[in-house]
């Protein structure tokens, strides 16, 4: 929302009511896409449709903007399941720094993972909608039913296939921040000396890597299984010989990871699921389009 629009035709009661939930807003769009720059762009479509709304008409404002920005994500998450259809090789979510504090909020962090937004993928669009409204925002039934055009009772039964669906795919069991970091820090040890062993040692046998370069950066074009072949891969492709390769702890997502430089130069994000102690899904973002938003923290929010 620009200065200009910030001051026209919503009038300031419009604009105040908006910025109030912007940050709201930003992380329902973005959970629903994984993407921060759609969640932006969702986010500039729902101001302007909200300056022209008749706020008398209004009786809850925040239950009308959600019901916009859902409307406009559906809308979006459309468009980038057709510009996925050609991407190239495997696509994960759009990395977004956040605050250290984020990662106290267990839910919401638990709710932007990587390993769960890539769960939150196998969903259709109005099943991920549903899903993101009520699990991770506490949206009642009515409410979503009016944000996706179906009926309350609907909204139910979706809700109810879309939680079995992801609760047989997210990991068993809740794993804290600290034991996260203590993971990627053995990790990046093995990363920055290109110790194989070491990589073996913190990677679970049926580890899955996903590496996303987006045609631009080298990546598996298909997903990497098992440790060794992961290892193997890392150890190429990332630590490669004679490279000055560094590994710094940080927090995206709500959880940590590591930002990973070659020769000084930004190489990409590194997060992780961690099962019993060892990783058991790497996920390396490296495409440069989505390293823009690595700096600063992303405007989250929830009730």
């Amino acid at each position: 929302m620009s200065d200009q629009q910030s001051s026209g035709g919503g009038g300031d009661e419009a604009t105040e009511v908006f910025v109030a939930h912007r940050n709201l807003l930003f992380t329902v769009a973005y959970e629903m896409l994984g993407s921060a720059a759609d969640a932006e762009d969702v986010l500039q479509e729902t101001w302007l449709r909200w300056t022209g709304v008749d706020l008398g008409t209004v009786r809850d404002a925040r239950a009308y903007l959600i019901r916009i920005t859902t409307r406009q994500a559906l809308n979006r998450l459309r468009t980038l399941a057709r510009r996925k259809e050609s991407y190239v090789g495997p696509w994960l979510p759009e990395p977004v720094a956040t605050a250290p504090d984020v990662a106290e909020d267990a839910e919401l962090a638990e709710s932007m993972s990587m390993a769960l937004m890539l769960v939150l993928e196998t969903l259709s669009p109005t099943e991920r909608a549903v899903f993101v409204l009520r699990e991770a925002f506490g949206v009642d039934y009515d409410d979503i039913a009016g944000a996706v055009g179906r009926s309350p009772a609907a909204v139910r039964q979706i809700a109810y296939r879309a939680r079995q669906h992801v609760d047989a795919r997210r990991p068993r069991r809740s794993v804290s921040a600290g034991e996260t970091r203590a993971v990627l820090e053995s990790f990046r040890r093995a990363l920055e000396s290109g110790d194989l062993q070491g990589l073996l040692d913190v990677l679970a046998p049926e580890v899955v890597l996903l590496s996303d370069g987006g045609g631009v950066k080298r990546a598996a074009l298909q997903p990497v299984v098992g440790a060794l072949r992961a290892g193997r891969f890392i150890a190429s492709g990332i630590a490669r010989h004679g490279m000055d390769v560094t590994a710094g702890h940080t927090v995206v997502n709500g959880n940590p990871a590591l930002v990973v430089r070659v020769e000084g130069e930004l190489d990409g994000i590194v997060a992780v699921r961690v099962d019993e102690g060892r990783i058991t899904g790497l996920y390396y973002v490296r495409n440069p389009a989505k390293l823009t938003r690595l700096s600063g923290d992303a405007p989250l929010g929830r009730p």
